[in-house]
């Protein structure tokens, strides 16, 4: 077996974008040049490998990319671990052969002697034994014989009682944690090596999960704010978006505006023009035991990448007719009936017939803002005239997630200062909120939120996350 070098060489590896760069080995250096960063990674550890291989021990090295920096332990059998960085200067596998060897200090009562040894019974002493024993009895034996107390019997080991089948079960109920499937991590779970998630893959995974629920029941979500171009509409659709993605669930988006809204205008429209007011005028034939579901589709208007449908307000510039209580009680009766997610939008006055029965259908209350005074006012606004009400209503208030978004004016995209103060401004809002309600949600400006239909597909990679955490806020609230 060869002996080890008093030092160890030192071993980074530095990889480019392009699939090139080097891997350095003390005083040597390879060359790496590949078609693209991962293949480039699966070259580097292939190198540290063969030269850990060589030295017959495992090698730390230091590991950077575009992505990156991560100090990694490679074993000669090209296997890969993540290293501690507080453990930088330690040799590689010292640490684990340490732990391996670690034992508990044995105590007095722990320790066995000769003495204690029971004597095999399946031979007795011979005569040089007997004699043996008897020289190393103690000189002052009694010469009187003394009636030694009997010993107690040992206590009866408790009866041990047969279970029940019912009460066990060979399945194992803990989770399988899976590989690590983003960044570096995920790269190198990919090329074989398995890696844990991070702690944000671990948190994205969390709130994917409570999205996906199935709730026994309807759930209504009611998204207000009583000043108009706080963001209700586009909060409507991306929740509606989310929900229905991942959970599967029929989810419809309602715009309950008294007056002529905005949802149609943002989203898809079907092969009709069929709105609320329609869908109220057939509730009877929709609410028969005869009528199939898929009847619905002549009411409502399906979102087809996005996976949800969406109900319209009355768009008739010539009509006068507002939406009252008992229309949004057969709206929403009818609406149960086909679909476990509602999420509703509204208009902007909370003394309307409509707007106050939406509150009453309602499980989860949402309240959008943008990075604007006048919006955030509106908003803390709502939120006291529900408080005010009292029992079902102040319950929402307190039960409340606030989504801020940062900005829905395209003109920020021009002025990064802008964008700037936009971004300290939506951080003020959210923290003076915070106190007063259940959760409160930051949303980055996304240029795909200010004009046209809106699509979760055309997002930036950092909004659909933000919003992905904004929905799982309010499912947290089913």
């Amino acid at each position: 077996m060869s002996t080890a070098p008093a030092e160890w060489p030192k071993v980074e590896a530095i990889i480019k974008e392009d699939g090139t760069g080097e891997v350095r080995i003390g005083g040597s250096i390879h060359p790496i040049q590949t078609a693209d960063l991962s293949a480039a990674r699966a070259a580097a550890v292939e190198t540290v490998a063969g030269a850990a291989a060589k030295l017959g021990r495992s090698l730390r090295a230091a590991m950077s990319d575009p992505e990156g920096e991560w100090p990694l332990i490679i074993h000669p059998d090209g296997t890969v671990e993540e290293a501690d960085p507080n453990h930088a200067a330690q040799e590689p596998g010292k640490e684990k052969a340490a732990r391996r060897r670690k034992t508990t200090p044995a105590t007095p009562a722990d320790i066995i002697t000769s003495s204690q040894i029971p004597a095999r019974k399946d031979t007795e002493p011979t005569p040089e034994r007997k004699r043996s024993q008897a020289m190393e009895q103690p000189a002052t034996v009694p010469t009187t014989t003394e009636t030694a107390p009997a010993a107690e019997a040992p206590a009866e080991p408790p009866q041990q009682t047969r279970r029940s089948l019912k009460d066990t079960s060979f399945l194992v109920s803990a989770p399988v944690l899976e590989p690590a499937t983003q960044g570096w991590r995920g790269t190198l779970s990919r090329l074989g090596f398995r890696m844990e998630p991070s702690a944000e893959e671990l948190a994205e995974r969390e709130d994917i999960r409570t999205v996906s629920q199935h709730w026994p029941g309807p759930r209504t979500v009611a998204v207000v704010n009583r000043k108009g171009g706080a963001n209700k509409t586009p909060t409507v659709v991306m929740l509606s978006a989310i929900l229905a993605r991942y959970s599967g669930a029929a989810t419809v988006a309602w715009d309950n505006n008294e007056s002529q809204g905005t949802l149609g205008w943002r989203t898809e429209q079907g092969g009709h023009s069929n709105s609320v007011l329609d869908l109220i005028d057939s509730s009877q034939t929709l609410l028969s035991p005869s009528t199939n579901a898929a009847e619905i589709a002549r009411f409502v208007h399906h979102q087809t990448s996005d996976k949800f449908d969406v109900l319209r307000s009355d768009e008739n510039e010539e009509g006068d007719h507002e939406v009252t209580a008992e229309e949004v009680d057969i709206a929403h009766q009818v609406l149960t009936r086909y679909y476990r997610l509602i999420v509703m939008d509204s208009g902007n006055t909370a003394r309307a017939a409509n707007w106050r029965r939406m509150i009453h259908h309602t499980d989860q209350l949402v309240v959008p803002v943008t990075a604007i005074e006048d919006r955030a006012e509106a908003a803390r606004l709502t939120l006291q005239t529900l408080e005010s009400r009292g029992g079902h209503d102040a319950e929402l208030a307190a039960n409340a997630v606030v989504i801020v978004s940062e900005s829905t004016d395209s003109k920020r995209s021009m002025s990064g200062e802008a964008l700037k103060r936009a971004k300290a401004e939506a951080q003020r809002i959210a923290d003076g909120f915070a106190p007063h309600v259940r959760s409160t949600v930051r949303i980055p400006y996304d240029p795909a939120l200010v004009n046209g239909p809106i699509r979760y597909d055309s997002l930036q990679p950092a909004t659909q996350r933000a919003w992905l955490g904004a929905a799982a806020a309010v499912a947290r609230g089913f």
